[in-house]
């Protein structure tokens, strides 16, 4: 990568704080980051995938019928206990899912005492952990008053840090980015004082502000990149660049460096232009976003009551193995729109230990943990697509995904 030449002349503290002023707290420099949508970057083709696709709907030995008769029972009984619309949802489906993990071994007759049984139990725990919770809030208020002395010493750290990202930009690059973003002009008598167009200067002003971005980060960080490949890999998240990052395959950089999965969490946000959203799992909050993601989409695409909560076990599953195995890792979740069909795209993915033996994982009645879970068995009857690509040291990539018939034709 070619750096630009540091211009020796001195940037004022005026001007920097000018621009992060006009911009908000970090405005355009850090942009806007959100756990539930935060920038997706596609993975690179798994190289000896494991694939498995039954008949789109086919999920064995799980009645849809039965399924959705006893969503509406657990409902009933979460709902006369709960009064939260929101906690309710993510009861009934932790619910569902102890009760799909141990439908085989379940006497129809006794399916609804069963999951009316369970319910009561994932009501009563959650009630003790709001109990426990309440009667240690006094412990965490905050007693300092609402301006703080602090918040002095960040503004001026963050002018300094928007002074030294604006040195790192060429005399050209800086002096367009203050015109436009501080001074208020025009992009179109811009562009006829610097010689020319509108476009390929509304062009080179998003490069700018991506490095700007970048700059900023590592300013305030007050750290260098510990590989030559963080930069660039940072600079293709900034601008929101997919070709650039499926060349320096960002996804798998992320995930083998700390440094710039923290460092990138602001810019990653700025890079989704496929609708699709990106979810890092790192923690059991992380697994119930996850989840609550696909359902939504879920229902957005048209899918029924059943489907969604089979969708949203599903997700929840492979998201546990992330967090239980692997520590930390990503879930992307898609629309995928087809002549005859439209569906829903999940990919689950970590740089942990990986799978030793695929084969054996897929095995009906092995759990990757012993738990009350489905394993990967389970996944793969729920959803209609199903791919595993894994080895030890190296990681496991998840793809799976549900359809539903449009009733268009490609003619």
């Amino acid at each position: 990568m070619t750096r630009e030449p540091t211009d020796p002349r001195p940037v004022s503290a005026r001007t920097a704080r000018a621009y992060s002023s006009g911009h908000g707290r970090h405005g355009t420099i850090t942009g806007t980051a959100s756990v539930s949508a935060a920038r997706a970057v596609p993975s690179p083709e798994p190289e000896s995938p494991t694939r498995a696709s039954p008949e789109a709907g086919a999920v064995r030995d799980l009645p849809a019928e039965d399924l959705l008769e006893v969503r509406t029972i657990v409902r009933r009984v979460i709902g006369s206990r709960v009064r939260d619309r929101h906690l309710v949802d993510d009861l009934v489906q932790e619910t569902l899912t102890r009760v799909l993990a141990s439908w085989e071994r379940i006497d129809p007759a006794t399916l609804v005492p069963y999951a009316i049984t369970t319910a009561r139990n994932v009501v009563a725990s959650t009630w003790r952990q709001v109990d426990t919770t309440e009667r240690n809030l006094h412990r965490i208020v905050d007693l300092l008053p609402v301006e703080r002395p602090e918040d002095v010493v960040l503004d001026r750290e963050s002018s300094g840090a928007v002074a030294h990202a604006l040195t790192r930009l060429s005399d050209r690059e800086r002096d367009a980015l203050l015109a436009h973003d501080v001074e208020g002009r025009d992009l179109a008598s811009l562009a006829r004082d610097l010689h020319t167009s509108s476009g390929a200067l509304a062009a080179q002003l998003k490069r700018t502000r991506a490095r700007l971005r970048v700059e900023f980060l590592l300013a305030m960080d007050q750290s260098q990149p510990p590989t030559s490949s963080c930069r660039p890999v940072l600079l293709a998240l900034s601008g929101g660049d997919r070709r650039r990052q499926l060349e320096l395959d960002v996804a798998g950089h992320l995930l083998g460096c700390t440094y710039c999965t923290e460092l990138g969490q602001p810019l990653a946000g700025r890079s989704r232009g496929d609708g699709s959203t990106r979810i890092a799992v790192a923690t059991d909050g992380d697994v119930v976003l996850a989840r609550q993601t696909g359902r939504a989409l879920a229902a957005d695409l048209g899918f029924g009551a059943t489907d969604g909560t089979v969708i949203a076990t599903a997700i929840s599953e492979v998201t546990r193995n992330i967090v239980k195995f692997a520590g930390t890792g990503e879930v992307l979740v898609r629309r995928v729109d087809e002549p005859a069909r439209c569906g829903l795209r999940v990919v689950a993915r970590d740089a942990g230990p990986g799978i030793p033996d695929v084969e054996q994982a897929l095995v009906d009645g092995h759990t990757t943990y012993g738990g009350l879970g489905l394993g990967l068995p389970g996944c793969r009857r729920l959803m209609d697509d199903f791919e595993i690509t894994s080895a030890p040291g190296r990681g496991t990539t998840i793809t799976m995904a549900k359809w539903r018939s449009t009733g268009r034709t490609s003619g």
